[in-house]
């Protein structure tokens, strides 16, 4: 009951902060505002879904934005198939909700089945070695996507209708960060860290290494498409040139700036580095040379990351707040 607790309580207070936000912001029509807000949420979901594979398990992929493609696609597909139907028991915003929901379900299944796919005969490899499968699968998807009719050719597919807003991205990355946290404390979260520690030893120990990565691998693709579908939406505009190669790299600098195994890392990662890539819009001959810089001297100050493998409810502050803390002995005045 209190893990079913733990996991329900985020959405019942996230939930109606962001729909308290969504109000303000489209009442103000402070556009600019959301399409930011809208970034770093995509970012943080993208952030912690590959922190399952990359700092959980130790593995290192760089396909990221292959399975966001198959998520993307099929979840436009869907909605500009569905564009104009209306359920006859529900209002037309109430249906076009559940079309999307039904539509990012579809995607995240599809991106789970290309991470099985793809993992099943590739996590058998290590290293660089998977890298490069990984990064050979991203640019496989996005070279058949950009050779499909069907799927609009480098064009892409037009004409998206704006279902993406701050209520459902925020949803999605508080659902994405109460998998990954519950994932670490459960009991295939701890063969994964095994696995991250000494993949060999782990094995010894009778883990299914094989097994324990391709699920891994299956959870991270499974999300990467949920982020992918809504992007699309927020861009209403679904073409190969979102989900290159860059954007693979960007997020793994998201996990490995943030601290590989630590979500807390990658939230605050992804947040900070999207809105500095916003801020830096306005020098745009500059924006990369900075914030290329500014990774280099991240790294040379940190190499582990911000956070390590640690969370930010693991420090000592959280642990013992200062509130919980009994008074030292002979504290008080009193008399003996």
């Amino acid at each position: 009951m209190r893990a079913v607790l733990r996991s329900v309580a985020p959405f019942l207070i996230g939930l109606p902060i962001l729909a308290a936000v969504q109000l303000v912001l489209d009442h103000r029509h402070m556009d600019d505002w959301t399409i930011e807000l809208l970034n770093i949420g995509i970012a943080i979901i993208l952030a912690v879904s590959l922190n399952v594979v990359n700092g959980f398990t130790g593995q290192f992929s760089l396909g990221h934005a292959g399975f966001m493609a198959v998520g993307a696609y099929t979840t436009a597909k869907i909605t500009l198939s569905l564009n104009g139907v209306q359920l006859s028991f529900l209002t037309e915003t109430a249906s076009n909700h559940v079309v999307f929901a039904l539509a990012l379900a579809a995607g995240m299944c599809t991106a789970a089945l290309a991470g099985l796919v793809v993992g099943l005969p590739s996590l058998r490899l290590r290293g660089d070695y998977l890298a490069i499968v990984t990064l050979g699968f991203g640019e496989i998807i996005r070279s058949i996507i950009e050779n499909m009719k069907f799927l609009g050719q480098a064009t892409g597919l037009s004409g998206l209708p704006r279902l993406t807003t701050l209520t459902w991205v925020g949803g999605a990355a508080i659902a994405t960060i109460v998998m990954a946290r519950r994932l670490s404390v459960s009991t295939e979260g701890r063969a994964l860290f095994a696995i991250r520690e000494d993949e060999v030893a782990a094995e010894a120990m009778g883990v299914d290494t094989t097994g324990y990565k391709v699920r891994a691998f299956v959870i991270s693709a499974a999300y990467a498409g949920l982020a992918g579908g809504l992007l699309v939406h927020v861009l209403q505009l679904a073409t190969p040139r979102s989900f290159t190669f860059i954007r693979s790299i960007e997020v793994v600098v998201f996990v490995v700036l943030g601290g590989l195994g630590s979500i807390t890392g990658s939230v605050i990662s992804a947040t900070v580095l999207t809105w500095l890539l916003e801020r830096l819009r306005e020098v745009q001959q500059y924006r990369m040379v900075g914030y290329a810089i500014l990774l280099i001297l991240l790294m040379l100050a940190r190499p582990q990351g911000l956070f390590g493998t640690r969370e930010l409810w693991d420090l000592e502050f959280f642990r013992n707040p200062p509130w919980k803390r009994r008074p030292a002995d002979g504290a008080g005045g009193g008399v003996a």
